[in-house]
């Protein structure tokens, strides 16, 4: 029998690349959104009224790429763009009806695809990879 990859760097990514791979292809069919999409709206949902800047922040990316993420979303009629009560420049970001419809439609794939994990990878090593990849999110050197 071979030995494993060791590659952690190279697995995780092409692992990366195929979960969004696949569950865009799923969330765009069930709710019409990306995964990319829909974390911006489950962020927003759990902490309505944050900035474009706290968003970037959530989600670990660029502001200017959260910037383009925002307009696609409020054009999609998904999100609505307030101005800061405190803040001249800051926008707030509060989902709309439609973003909350797509959600929901889009939460029985999430949980599909978590019961997909958990047969694939049993119980404890879904715990465990969960728990190693929170770490590697917050990890910076």
């Amino acid at each position: 029998m071979s030995e494993p990859d060791q590659r952690l760097y190279f697995l995780l990514q092409r692992a990366a690349h195929q979960l969004r791979t696949t569950v865009d292809r799923r969330c765009l069919a069930a709710a019409g959104v990306t995964t990319a999409q829909l974390g911006a709206l489950f962020a927003v949902r759990d902490q309505p009224g944050l900035t474009q800047q706290e968003l970037a922040r959530t989600l670990g990316l660029r502001e200017s790429a959260v910037t383009a993420l925002a307009g696609r979303l409020t054009a999609a009629g998904l999100l609505l763009k307030q101005q800061h009560l405190h803040e001249h420049r800051a926008v707030r970001l509060e989902l709309t009806e439609a973003g909350a419809a797509a959600l929901r439609a889009a939460q029985p794939e999430v949980d599909r695809l978590n019961a997909e994990l958990r047969a694939l990878l049993g119980e404890d090593g879904f715990v465990r990879t969960a728990g190693a990849l929170q770490q590697l999110a917050g990890w910076e050197r």
